[in-house]
This record gives structure tokens, sequence and C-alpha cells, in this order.
């Protein structure tokens, strides 16, 4: 059970969306100052590169095989079966394909209660070999599907987003900042693979993370455009809400919203909505004092009148009917927001990862 603030315009709702969710509650309307991009440093050319490059039809193929996957393997991706053995497969493949030295580290899973044993699961993780190693700029999104489904828009999207960007910037872009790409087992049961990463950290190892950028669902096929990280304004405030560094990140995390926002309206996308965190893979960071960010395009709450004049869609409609369902699959992909999206993700990462500003 999730809930999320979110602003649209100068408006602000109580609203739902990522991977859980209660119903909506319409909240009084307030004045909310858009995303400013005042915050952000001028842009090197790294970021139109590679925010041109990527492919929405490259990214695609990515979804096609992991629904192949599921499809070969019982219907869906969950964590601790076979078809997440061979997502991870796959991704650790076009990984090394693009020059990257890809590693599964290990983490435990708990059984179905407390008395079974834990389960080793896997994440996959990769970063470029260039940049400053004591400087990380990190990107993530959860490999695992539900049981009932594929996955594919929740979250094939995010890892197919991860990897296209990947692909492009290749293994030794010239960056100043390491570029670290993340792609986390068992979200679905609780961000169980990203905290069992961080865990697996130094205390040092942990320092050395500058940011990290959450990327879970971009593709609804009657989604929005939501962003993730920094405070909302001061009438909120007043009422005891965005306070809490859970919802609205550690220090930094308004810069962090703040160029993805921007880089959404760069490719077109008007009015991106500034949204709270609930607790995805972005929390375990939260807890340790890292800057984070995130972008999502709605599950199955409904989408609002004034996102449908903004964005297009169907007014009183899930973000996502297939949410969680078996129809979560490659034919459930809105491409036009996927594409959105990964230009701006693009965008964003080339900003952090030419940027010598320090978040924390």
């Amino acid at each position: 059970m999730r809930i999320r603030l979110a602003f649209v315009g100068i408006s602000v709702t109580l609203g739902v969306v990522a991977c859980g969710s209660v119903a909506v509650q319409p909240m009084p309307t307030a004045t909310q100052s858009p995303p400013s991009s005042n915050a952000a440093t001028s842009d090197g050319p790294l970021v139109e590169q590679l925010a041109g490059e990527v492919s929405d039809a490259r990214a695609l193929k990515h979804l096609q095989a992991l629904q192949k996957i599921a499809d070969a393997h019982g219907g869906n991706r969950a964590a601790g079966t076979p078809g997440f053995d061979a997502s991870v497969e796959y991704v650790v493949g076009v990984l090394r394909d693009a020059g990257f030295k890809a590693s599964t580290p290990t983490f435990d899973a708990s059984g179905d209660d407390d008395e079974d044993p834990s389960v080793p699961q896997r994440n996959v993780i990769a970063q470029t070999r260039t940049g400053d190693a004591d400087h990380v700029v990190m990107i993530g999104a959860h490999l695992d599907s539900v049981e009932d489904g594929p996955g594919i828009v929740d979250n094939g999207s995010g890892v197919a987003s991860l990897l296209e960007i990947a692909t492009q910037l290749g293994a030794d872009p010239s960056v100043q900042n390491t570029v670290r790409f993340a792609f986390f087992g068992d979200e679905e049961n609780g961000a169980v693979g990203s905290n069992g990463y961080l865990e697996g950290l130094s205390a040092n190892d942990r320092k050395k993370i500058k940011l990290y950028l959450n990327v879970d669902m971009v593709a609804s096929p009657n989604g929005g455009y939501f962003v993730q990280g920094g405070k909302p304004g001061s009438w909120w405030r007043r009422l005891g809400w965005g306070s809490d560094p859970e919802t609205v990140g550690p220090a930094g995390s308004a810069t962090i919203g703040r160029v993805l926002a921007d880089q959404l309206s760069k490719t077109g996308v008007r009015s991106p909505e500034i949204i709270e965190f609930v607790g995805d893979d972005e929390s375990p960071f939260i807890e340790a004092g890292i800057p984070v960010g995130g972008a999502e395009s709605g599950d199955e709450e409904e989408k609002t009148t004034q996102q449908a004049k903004a964005w297009a869609g169907q007014a009183g409609k899930p973000y996502d009917p297939c949410y969680h369902e078996a129809c979560d699959r490659v034919d459930n992909v809105n491409r036009d927001l996927l594409n959105h999206y990964l230009r701006a993700l693009a965008g964003a990462l080339a900003h952090f990862a030419t940027s010598t500003a320090e978040l924390r």
C-alpha cells in the first residue's frame, strides 16, 4: 500500500503510482511552482548526444526478449524462478556485448515465512571503466516481475531503458564520474535486492555513490510523466506533509528531480509531475543518506482530466489496466511514453555523469 503526492502543473492532488497502490482521495488544490532548471548546471555535449542516440525501437527488442523469456518459463520472470534466472543471463549478455564487465552479486531472500531458510538470489551490476571511481552516479531498475505476469511494463520498461542507455553510452565514455547500472532482483517482495546490494557494500563504498536514479515503469499504456525527488511546496509542509526524507529523499534529491523534469520537458512533455517516494528500490539509498530521484508512469490508478489534457490519453481510466496482470505483455507498451522517458533518462544520466557539482 503506497501513497504518493502528485503535482499537476500548479495544482496538487493525492495520487498513487508505481508498484503498489491504494484508492485516490481528493485533496484541496494549492499553488505549487513547476520544477525549475535554475539549480542545474549547463549541459555538456554528452547530454544532447546520448539523449539523441537512444532508441525506443532498440529498447523494444529488449522487451520482446524479456517477453520470450517469460513465455518459456511459465508466463513470468518472478524472483526465485527460472524466468528470473534467464532474465539475469540475458541482461548480463547484453552488457558484456556492449563492453561492460557485468557482475551478479548475490543477496539472501527470506522464504515464505520466518522458519524458511534464506535463498540466494542475484542482482546485476555493471559500471563504466572511465570517470572518478570515488564519485559514482548510479541508475537502477528492478528486473523481476510478479508471479501473475511477464512484467513487461513493470518493470521490463525500466530494464530495457537501462540496457539501451548503457549500450549507447559504452563502457569507456568521456565522463567526470563513474556511471553504474544496477538491475535489482526481488523488488516486488519489498526491495529485497536493492537492500541486499547496499548491505553488501562497505561504508566507504556507500559514500562513493553520489546519487541514485530509480526507473520503475516508464511505458504505461495510458500513463503519465511522473518524477520523484524533492520537497513539495510550503502549503503542504504547513500540513506536515513532505518533510519526511523517506518521501522526498535526502538533501540533493530535489536537484535530481529538477534535472529529470527538465529533460522530459526538452523532449516535448508538458508539465511533468513531481511526486513523493513510496518505498521502491530507492528506499535503502534514502536510508543511507544518498540523494535519489525516480521516474515512473503510473499503475492501476486513474488518469485525471488535467493529466489527459496535458499528456493525452483517457481521463478516468487506469494508467495501466494490466498492472501486475498476465496481460502486461509487449502489446501493453506505450512506445511514445517510453521514447520520452528514455531520452530524458539518458539526458539526466549524462548530465550528472559529466557534472562536477556535489549533491552531498
